[in-house]
């Protein structure tokens, strides 16, 4: 397992979006994107059900415990860019957050 700071988990099941396919779509896109920025230290994994389904695809960043609507590959890079590499959260797409409950 490579070295990581930051844990994102990503919902791949069947309830978040039709037939788990754009849950797997974002899975793998996050993949490229990760892998795309070596100095990235994020590790990625993905999860049956977060059982909130909100316009999934769910997205969850540990260990802040920031859980975020991740809608689309806009939604994605934005994520990826602000909070993954650049510590700021995407505050107008967080749904829930570690702590605190729904936001």
């Amino acid at each position: 397992m490579r070295t990581h700071s930051k844990h994102v988990l990503i919902c791949t099941g069947s309830r978040c979006t039709q037939d788990s396919k754009q849950s797997e779509t974002m899975f793998q896109k996050l993949g490229e994107k990760i892998d795309s920025r070596p100095d990235l230290k994020v590790k990625r994994t993905r999860s049956h059900c977060f059982a909130v389904c909100k316009n999934g695809p769910i997205l969850v960043v540990y260990p802040e415990g920031v859980w975020y609507r991740c809608t689309d590959e806009t939604v994605l890079e934005r994520i990826v860019e602000e909070h993954l590499q650049g510590n700021n959260e995407v505050s107008e797409h967080i749904i829930h957050r570690l702590g605190v409950g729904d936001v």
